[in-house]
């Protein structure tokens, strides 16, 4: 049988997966997938490479709706679906890996110990991440598996740009600006030459826009500069999480309001953001759908902010050739895309509305 390669991507609410086949080391893309509904009711859908629908399976009952039961009915289903083979490896993403990883690893004991101790600095994310390497570890202990990581892509950042004005000692001690998105931001860097070869190797800022978003600005296809810092809290505002915070407001709620490191956390990590702004939701979709000013506001916050976050990383370019906007919002919100444009004219930034709402490729005016 043909060996294949398993790569997951584990996020909180749903695990997406693609399985390639491997042969004469080139990989083919044979199937993709997601497990949804964690933490409510786990729905398994996967499609062949031609799109065509190979399983649509839904549990009855959400009492089993948690990650590992995610992760438990992928394996099984997989080992269906293989005839009992294992995939030949299995790649994760995890979204932070400090200053220790710079590039894909192959996991063991140590490194997995390495990669728990980053939880602190990303607790939303790394244990979800690590979820899973756990538990095929466990039902498929010989299938080697590699972690790669968000964070390594900006690892090419200057000294300076990675410095807070902190002490020597902390800079020592890994306190640093990591960024984060850096898979899809090395997926864009490569692709560019591709689809739009004019632009690949000049000055771009790719805006990534989901419920987690961040910028970062590339010339000749490397990282120099990147919105996210030390955890995924800072840079542009999020679903939930307030992105640019004077710090300043956190000491005042811890000595005057009398929160806690878990009060500050929740309120950081799931109550900011959209979410906290609109009181809402921290849904695009459910925002631009509703007729509360609160929800205008929400969306408005957004706009500004990423704009001018643009405007300040094309300073750190010495210029800006090209915008590029990827994930969730930036591919599919025609009335962000627009919003943000629309800031950004004192940059030379122009849009072409009609190619912007029939989603184009290119979404500017042709010179």
């Amino acid at each position: 049988m043909m060996k294949t390669i398993l790569v997951v991507n584990a996020g909180s609410s749903s695990i997406k997966f693609m399985l390639f086949d491997l042969e004469n080391s080139e990989l083919r893309r044979r199937m993709k997938g997601q497990i949804e509904g964690i933490g409510a009711r786990l729905r398994l859908t996967a499609f062949e490479a031609a799109e065509s629908p190979i399983v649509d399976e839904a549990r009855a009952s959400p009492d089993s709706a948690g990650a590992d039961e995610a992760v438990g009915m992928l394996e099984a289903w997989l080992e269906t679906y293989l005839a009992g083979a294992l995939p030949a490896a299995v790649g994760h993403r995890v979204v932070h890996g400090g200053s220790r990883f710079e590039k894909p690893v192959l996991i063991d004991e140590e490194n997995l110990s390495a990669l728990e101790d980053l939880v602190p600095l990303a607790p939303l994310h790394q244990p979800i991440n690590l979820g899973p390497i756990k538990s095929m570890r466990r039902r498929w202990p010989t299938t080697p598996q590699v972690a790669c990581f968000d964070s390594a892509f900006h690892r090419s950042q200057a000294e300076v740009v990675q410095r807070y004005a902190l002490p020597e000692t902390l800079w020592q001690a890994g306190i640093r600006r990591y960024g984060f998105h850096g898979l899809s931001y090395e997926y864009i860097a490569r692709t560019l030459p591709e689809v739009a070869p004019d632009i690949a190797k000049r000055k771009v800022i790719v805006a990534h826009l989901g419920n987690g978003a961040s910028l970062c600005a590339m010339n000749d296809g490397r990282s120099v500069e990147t919105s996210m810092g030390f955890t995924a809290l800072d840079g542009l505002p999020m679903g939930t999480r307030p992105g640019r915070l004077d710090p300043g407001v956190l000491l005042y709620l811890v000595k005057q309001k009398g929160l806690s490191g878990s009060d500050l956390e929740k309120l950081l990590y799931h109550e900011s953001g959209l979410k906290g702004l609109s009181g809402i939701s921290n849904d695009v979709r459910d925002l631009l759908a509703s007729d509360d000013p609160r929800a205008t506001l929400a969306l408005t916050y957004f706009c500004h902010r990423t704009a001018a976050e643009i405007a300040a990383m094309a300073v750190g370019l010495d210029g800006l050739d090209a915008l590029v906007f990827t994930a969730g919002i930036g591919e599919n919100v025609p009335e962000i895309r627009k919003d943000i444009c629309n800031r950004l004219g004192v940059l030379g930034i122009k849009l072409d509305e009609a190619a912007n709402n029939r989603h184009a490729q290119r979404i500017s005016p042709k010179a």
